[in-house]
């Protein structure tokens, strides 16, 4: 091939032809005020990672504690900025160049993710609760996570008075994937957040100061299967990429709808084969899926929640919870939506034995952190419910669901960690017998939210499953609400089961005590609480914001 040629197909191949001027390259658009809340939880996130390495060790706590409290508050800030400004509702668009949705739903979500991080960063922050070390307060976090546990490095590192102060910047990583998720807008933006909010969690679950064995357990099944779930989310992008060119929200829509009229020529082998469309839909639903800790895609859930720090358990729980779910809801309701007739029957089935199995395993438990875990199960199955109902009431029925169980989870599992004996928290049921007498201040409250759990009325629970039970109802799915309220009865038993050991059983003489929390995680509780009745007595204004903030942009 000659010079002339070659250079011939290289200015054609740039788009570029030798009679047309070249044009200019165009500089992307970012809306940075509308990323606002990410971009603060970022950027104070490096800020935190700078100061392990600038600020001499004694000074950390107070400064990560300051800087992650202050991001929290200053993200939220900006999410309500943005919602009194009219980008959830008239101003609603897609930011970033196609990669982020900043609508009703998006800004709902980071609101309650922002929200429930705040409070939960109270509990990492909490000192007060163990017996003070060589004379330094601890907190539930190891004195050096690299040291083997057990080791003479460890045993140096308590001495020394070491905390792991790297699990303020962890979360804050974790936060910003989690704000990024429920927004995404085309799917290899889904997949980085993913990663982002991921892998700081599998850290956080390692670096319990007790326990550590179990910690570590926990980390390494957490990973392993996340691992798995994140290759299932990425098998199945590439799949619907070769179904319609595009990882586009909008455009694989289009391409499921039919309305497509320009066929790219190099998919044209590939575009609408529906056998890609299937396949890929199922792979991403599955890795989200595992994300809500949906039954069969659930087994990492009690094991994690178990072996966790307790702080990083409610954490977890809520916030990983409402992404996840607002992720799902995008993709189903904005890419899928053409698609229901396939999708929704495995819905029913996977939220029918999400309910049953979660409410019925978690009857066999012993250890009230794993029940709380069989108990989250279940609570997705309910989710999962309103998701199914494809309906505006659907989306906010579940928005709002998911604001109430938010709070409710951080609150719980504060109060697991004021139950202990000298081996750490006291998390064996038979150790919470009589609880009620020793402490009824402590066992009212956790009663309290186990029965926001079961759904009785004038709890936010209550509130919560009635909204989605209504949508499904009305979105046509009756059967699923019958399956529901059988299942609400079922786990009902267990949470009252607990409550009965609690207030019926006599203390043991070698019981747990209940350690008197510094003001930050009684904030915690009080909030978990305030929300619960809140939620609970007067739903109305709040379920207004959630139907308000219940539409999708395109």
């Amino acid at each position: 091939m000659s010079a002339t040629a070659v250079h011939s197909l290289w200015t054609m191949a740039g788009g570029v032809t030798s009679a047309a001027p070249a044009e200019k390259f165009k500089a992307p658009v970012i809306e940075y005020t509308q990323l606002a809340p990410v971009l603060i939880v970022i950027g104070v996130a490096v800020v935190g990672v700078l100061v392990e390495a600038f600020v001499p060790r004694r000074a950390r706590y107070y400064t990560q504690v300051f800087l992650t409290v202050v991001a929290l508050a200053a993200a939220f800030a900006a999410v309500v900025g943005l919602a009194a400004g009219g980008y959830g509702t008239t101003k609603a668009h897609i930011a970033a160049m196609g990669a982020i949705a900043i609508d009703g739903p998006t800004l709902f979500l980071q609101g309650t993710i922002l929200l429930t991080s705040l409070v939960a960063v109270f509990t990492f922050a909490e000192r007060r609760l163990d017996p003070a070390a060589h004379g330094n307060h601890v907190d539930s976090f190891a004195a050096q996570a690299a040291s083997v546990p057990g080791s003479d490095s460890e045993k140096a590192a308590v001495k020394a008075g070491f905390s792991t102060t790297e699990v303020f910047p962890l979360v804050l990583f974790s936060v910003a994937g989690m704000l990024v998720f429920p927004a995404a807008n085309d799917l290899l933006t889904l997949f980085v957040a993913l990663e982002v909010f991921s892998l700081p969690l599998y850290l956080l679950c390692a670096v319990a100061r007790r326990k550590r064995l179990m910690s570590q357990e926990a980390a390494v099944k957490y990973f392993l299967l996340g691992a798995f779930s994140s290759a299932f989310l990425l098998f199945g992008i590439a799949l619907l990429y070769g179904y319609a060119g595009s990882v586009s929200y909008a455009a694989i829509a289009n391409v499921v709808d039919g309305s497509v009229t320009q066929i790219d020529p190099a998919l044209a082998d590939t575009m609408g084969n529906d056998a890609l469309l299937l396949i890929g839909g199922a792979l991403i639903l599955t890795g989200l899926l595992f994300k809500v800790g949906a039954v069969p895609f659930h087994m990492w859930t009690p094991d994690v929640y178990q072996g966790a720090p307790t702080p990083v358990t409610g954490f977890m729980a809520a916030a990983t919870k409402v992404a996840a779910f607002g992720a799902l809801l995008r993709l189903l309701y904005v890419v899928l939506p053409g698609l229901a007739w396939d999708w929704r029957p495995v819905m029913w089935a996977v939220a029918i034995v999400t309910m049953l199995g979660g409410a019925i395993v978690a009857i066999t438990q012993t250890d009230i952190k794993r029940l709380l875990a069989y108990s989250s199960i279940a609570h997705a199955g309910f989710i999962l419910a309103g998701v199914i109902a494809t309906t505006p009431d659907g989306i906010s029925s579940v928005l709002f669901y998911l604001g109430a169980y938010s709070f409710v989870t951080v609150g719980a599992f504060a109060v697991v960690t004021l139950v202990r004996d000298a081996g750490g928290e006291a998390t064996h049921l038979s150790k919470w017998a009589g609880l009620g007498r020793r402490s009824p201040l402590v066992a009212a409250v956790f009663a309290v939210f186990l029965l926001a759990f079961a759904g009785i009325p004038l709890t936010s629970g209550f509130s919560g499953k009635f909204a989605v039970f209504k949508a499904a109802a009305d979105g046509g799915a009756g059967g699923l609400v019958v399956v529901g309220v059988i299942s609400s009865a079922i786990a009902a038993f267990f949470y009252i089961r607990v409550i009965v050991l609690m207030f019926f059983s006599e203390p043991k003489a070698d019981g747990p005590t209940v350690a008197v929390p510094s003001p930050l995680t009684m904030t915690t509780i009080a909030v978990g609480v305030a929300v619960t009745l809140v939620l609970g007595l007067a739903p109305q204004y709040f379920l207004d914001l959630a139907s308000q903030a219940g539409v999708f942009v395109r």
